[in-house]
């Protein structure tokens, strides 16, 4: 079982190193350090409170860890590089959409916001990958749990990130939203795009990532490809740090 790995950061879009994050006695991360290459997908596991969501915040810039470096496609990840904010995408169980805007009105904003080129013209391209061309202007309080997931994903890659966090992104999905989930990572996950996700699916997580995390009491137990792991040993270990 490997503490974790470091490839050549030469090839790394993220690099982390010994994060950590203190909330008063309590330590949310305690060293975590990997390295991820440029279109890998990295799935970390863990239980509640291990730390994961903690993690994303701080690679995204929304949490400033207490010691620690970050570094996310040639940016420092600690220092809010609105250079770097460009260059990544969130999805979590919360969209971040307005209910009372409509699908197109919530898109426009954001591509707005990002400063695109014909911000309709992407907003109605993204509706329409999303599948979703005849619900375009109705409001988001109107659409299903899956649907707004559709719409989060179609907000959070209408700037074409190179890196993308997904924070426990099948929350409240039923089995078909979930499938369709599913189908549109695959489509994201191309040799330019590099993926970040956490979940307690286990079938969903392992199915689709490079690259396995186990985080347990704010640090990875385990980092491995996931290629190099057996299945069914993998559930024992997860189910450890459960217990944890």
């Amino acid at each position: 079982m490997n503490e974790q790995i470091n490839p050549d950061s030469s090839h790394s879009i993220i690099q982390v190193q010994e994060l950590r994050k203190d909330f008063g006695y309590l330590q949310a991360l305690s060293g975590v350090s990997f390295n991820l290459n440029k279109g890998e997908f990295l799935t970390i596991f863990g239980p509640n409170g291990a730390g994961k969501t903690t993690l994303i915040k701080i690679l995204t810039g929304l949490m400033r860890p207490t010691s620690g470096s970050a570094n996310i496609d040639g940016f420092d990840a600690l220092e809010g590089n609105a250079m770097l904010r460009s260059r990544i995408g969130v999805i979590s169980h919360a969209t971040c959409l307005y209910p009372d805007l409509t699908a197109l009105e919530n898109l426009l904003f954001y591509a707005k916001l990002y400063g695109l080129d014909d911000p309709e013209e992407r907003a109605n391209e993204s509706i329409s990958t999303a599948g979703l061309q005849l619900r375009r202007y109705d409001p988001i309080r109107t659409f299903s749990r899956g649907m707004q997931q559709r719409v989060a994903i179609a907000r959070a890659t209408l700037h074409d990130p190179s890196v993308l966090f997904l924070d426990e992104p099948f929350t409240g999905l039923d089995l078909q939203a979930t499938s369709d989930l599913k189908d549109r990572l695959r489509g994201l996950h191309t040799g330019k795009r590099t993926i970040l996700m956490t979940t307690h699916d286990i079938s969903c997580g392992l199915e689709m990532c490079d690259r396995v995390a186990i985080q347990s009491r704010g640090k990875f137990s385990l980092f491995e490809s996931v290629d190099c792991i057996d299945q069914s040993n993998f559930k024992n270990l997860y189910t450890k740090s459960l217990e944890q």
